[in-house]
């Protein structure tokens, strides 16, 4: 009588410790790792916080006086220029990423990284995950100091909804630019591009004040600037109310630019191996 042998099997907690996993773990692993740094490191990511407060504060009192324009949605400043504030401190969420990921390209822990057995889109949707969860802890904050400084949403659930809706696209999408530009430059030369396009981004929008009161090229660029929407997408619970009018520009917005960030990003990660 012979016996057949038989392969001993990996024990379930011996297979998740085995390197190497699906997309989705190894997302979730390196998306850890971006949270534990937070931990390890808060200076790397307090000023994603601390910079939307400081411009709800400065915004809100040094142009109060806004809500006195004729047809003007709000009674508070603050109503409109708080989700501002968010959309910044999300974007730099994002953009966040980039910087780290500078980081560990000059430093070669990057290339250490990419030597794990893991699926090569794990290094773009780990980031983002991570971004999505900054994201959260952004809002959440600069929320809770908003409203002590007097902001009032019309719409409580559907505005913050909306607002979160916002915030998580604009982080995708400075996410997606700022490891695209990590990925080419490889060093801090990115940091400044990084920053500089996002905000002017922001800011050649009607965040100061609305189209109606603007004039000039500016206002030309803020009508075609896919951004606007994706603020008025933000905005719209703080003023008259969510409407569907005012929601599916920001989403498609958020959509297209979303994806054309992540694919100069997952391009410029390929490249990396010529």
């Amino acid at each position: 009588m012979t016996a057949t042998a038989v392969p001993p099997t990996t024990p379930s907690y011996d297979r998740q410790l085995a390197p190497g996993g699906t997309l989705m773990r190894s997302s979730m692993l390196i998306a850890l790792r971006g949270l534990r740094a937070i931990r390890r490191v808060p200076a790397t990511f307090i000023p994603a916080v601390m910079m939307p407060i400081f411009q709800a504060i400065a915004f809100s009192g040094t142009f109060y006086a806004i809500t006195k324009i004729p047809g003007f949605p709000t009674d508070r400043s603050i109503n409109w220029y708080l989700p501002l504030a968010c959309c910044m401190g999300a974007s730099f969420s994002g953009v966040g990423l980039g910087f780290a990921t500078v980081r560990d390209l000059e430093t070669g822990f990057f290339d250490r990284l990419r030597m794990a057995p893991t699926p090569k889109g794990a290094h773009i949707l780990g980031p983002l995950v991570l971004s999505w969860a900054r994201v959260v802890i952004v809002l959440g904050t600069v929320l809770v100091v908003g409203v002590i400084l007097g902001a009032r949403p019309v719409d409580w659930v559907l505005g913050i909804l909306c607002l979160l809706v916002a915030g998580l696209g604009l982080a995708s999408i400075a996410a997606g630019w700022g490891l695209g530009l990590a990925f080419v430059f490889k060093d801090m030369r990115a940091a400044a591009l990084m920053q500089l396009t996002i905000f002017n981004a922001l800011f050649l929008t009607d965040a100061q004040s609305p189209l109606t009161v603007m004039t000039g090229w500016l206002h030309t660029v803020a009508v075609y600037n896919p951004f606007t929407y994706i603020l008025r997408l933000a905005r719209q619970g703080f003023l008259a109310g969510v409407t569907w009018h005012d929601t599916w520009p920001g989403l498609l917005s958020i959509v297209v630019l979303s994806s054309l960030a992540m694919w100069f990003a997952y391009a410029k990660f390929s490249s990396l191996d010529d």
